[in-house]
């Protein structure tokens, strides 16, 4: 399981003479880098840009499927309205539907708003994970409800103690929620290569598809800018890695 992620690392550091043809490079040099810092080759590629649309459009996503997860998860599991079972039966069956049926007529409903070719085409359709809200539900469900009456009486409004207690004391289910949220985010590729075709809006994901093509006399390039496309996935692991585990236990138990 290590090996490709190493030949990955190793491949984007090596010598262009070297790429591919050895498996630990006699020297290490970071022009494939500097190659995609500048631009790369002689038609200039937005890089960098991709790199932060990918890092914009999943970090604004996943906030918002943990923020509108807690508080629909909240609702569905403490207070009591009509209709309620209703939602919860809702929720269950779209998570297990084929998604993929949908993709024509989500991306007709966002070039009828006028949002085809914008980075809110990418944002706005995956703010909401069901996921995210079936994992709060069952987490809040499992809370002890003393606290959540000790602060009605001292006057905190339901949103107060959504943000201020319960999502604090789910630091654990919370993580776990965020980091596999943006990890499906940060690799999702058919939705975005459907709906933005600017190169200045696409993600890192997207231009690396499209620039196999082109670019494939430059593959120590292609294998940096993979390596860059892995890094934040790693960094918010070793982050996070101790409420993960923590929230993982919970999910098993």
């Amino acid at each position: 399981m290590i090996i490709p992620y190493l030949y990955l690392l190793l491949q984007s550091l090596a010598p262009w003479d070297q790429v591919d043809k050895t498996f630990i490079p006699a020297g290490l040099t970071l022009k494939s880098y500097q190659w995609l810092w500048t631009g790369g080759g002689y038609e200039a590629q937005p890089w960098l840009s991709a790199l932060f649309n990918s890092v914009l459009v999943s970090a604004v996503d996943s906030f918002c499927m943990v923020a509108i997860g807690a508080i629909v998860g909240y609702g569905l599991a403490i207070l009591e309205f009509r209709g309620k079972r209703f939602i919860n039966g809702f929720i269950l069956f779209q998570m297990f539907y084929p998604g993929i049926i949908l993709l024509v007529p989500t991306f007709l409903v966002v070039r009828f708003l006028g949002l085809y070719n914008s980075v809110w085409a990418m944002i706005i359709p995956r703010m909401v994970g069901l996921w995210a809200i079936f994992m709060y539900t069952g987490f809040f469900r499992a809370t002890n409800m003393e606290i959540i009456e000790a602060a009605r009486l001292d006057g905190a409004s339901e949103l107060s103690i959504i943000f201020r207690i319960m999502i604090p004391i789910s630091r654990s289910i919370t993580s776990v929620i965020f980091l596999f949220v943006f990890m499906d985010r940060w690799t999702e590729l058919m939705w975005d290569l459907i709906v933005v075709k600017d190169p200045a809006h696409q993600t890192l994901n997207v231009l690396l598809s499209t620039m196999f093509g082109p670019y494939g006399s430059y593959p120590g390039p292609l294998y940096a800018a993979g390596a860059l496309l892995t890094f934040p996935i790693l960094v918010l692991f070793m982050i996070f890695s101790r409420n993960f585990v923590k929230g993982v236990q919970f999910v098993l138990r």
